[in-house]
């Protein structure tokens, strides 16, 4: 694994981590936010604000781009806590630990530790929560990773049963007060759920479901982004139930994953971990039929091997 301080679309000083095969780009002027996740020059499969790059300072949120730590429920002012400070770094042999500043008016410290599995095209992402207040908090850390435009989000439901057999529920999903069944950017199917992102559509749509599968994938141009996580089934998560949310406008699509709720003491911490996968010519899916022909084969042996 090898690191340099770069310069980086208008950041003044950014951290680059590469194996020769992949590539990130983490701020240490602001964030921290990776990025930059891709093959070494190739396209980046996130979406970044070059204009929103450059700015320090100020008690304003910013959304900069790239994957980000967050804690949900999703209330404001909580959740926008601004991160325009510089974020220290640690290396840690193995992976790197970016610390920005405390969240003092939250009590909450955030840390993320990147650690490129190289030879594999693979991350392992620890995000960590710790309180560092005088009183008990009671949240979920969320991981939201944002994705660059004219891509397609894929989520597979839990695998179908008869009737007579499941006479419980198998998962659940969330909408919010805009989201738009409707819409043609969504594609419900059988086995998937399909939310395509178009630069030209108005309007924000979103959900939020449960994924016992433990994964999620983005697809964009010919490159397939995976997103592992550890499912807890008998956990609590937030906005009623959701391990996963999907986020779409007109500029950009979030892929998050959720952790469940938890109280932690002051003095404790949580870690919600995520693997990412990136893989090259894979074509983008239209139908769940392209799902099980183009996607399932290229990473069923990721997919596979549990988190």
């Amino acid at each position: 694994m090898q690191t340099e301080i770069i310069q980086y679309n208008g950041c003044k000083k950014c951290l680059k981590i590469s194996d020769g095969i992949i590539d990130l780009v983490i701020t240490l002027d602001v964030g921290p936010r990776i990025v930059r996740f891709g093959f070494v020059g190739k396209d980046n499969i996130f979406k970044e604000y070059a204009e929103e790059l450059p700015l320090t300072g100020g008690d304003e949120f910013h959304i900069f781009g790239g994957h980000r730590l967050w804690h949900s429920p999703e209330i404001m002012p909580r959740t926008y806590f601004p991160d325009n400070t510089p974020v220290k770094y640690e290396d840690h042999k193995n992976f790197i630990r970016f610390i920005p500043d405390p969240e003092t008016v939250n009590g909450i410290q955030k840390e993320i530790d990147v650690e490129l599995l190289e030879g594999k095209s693979q991350v392992r992402v620890t995000h960590r929560l710790r309180n560092i207040g005088p009183w008990a908090i009671e949240f979920a850390p969320w991981a939201l990773s944002v994705m660059a435009t004219e891509g397609t989000a894929i989520a597979p439901l839990p695998p179908r049963g008869s009737h007579t057999e499941n006479l419980l529920h198998t998962s659940t999903i969330s909408f919010w007060a805009y989201t738009d069944v409707t819409d043609p950017r969504w594609m419900w199917g059988k086995r998937f759920i399909m939310l395509r992102q178009n630069p030209q559509a108005p309007g924000p749509q979103k959900i939020g479901f449960s994924v016992p599968d433990g994964w999620v994938a983005y697809a964009r141009k010919g490159q397939l982004f995976v997103k592992q996580f550890r499912y807890q089934p008998d956990a609590l998560y937030p906005d009623g139930g959701c391990c996963v949310e999907f986020f779409n406008r007109a500029d950009m699509a979030e892929v998050e994953s959720l952790g469940p709720m938890v109280t932690l003491q002051p003095g404790q911490a949580v870690e919600h971990v995520e693997f990412w996968s990136l893989l090259d010519n894979v074509p983008q899916p239209n139908s769940e039929t392209d799902i099980e022909t183009n996607v399932l084969p290229r990473i069923s042996s990721i997919i596979s091997n549990k988190v």
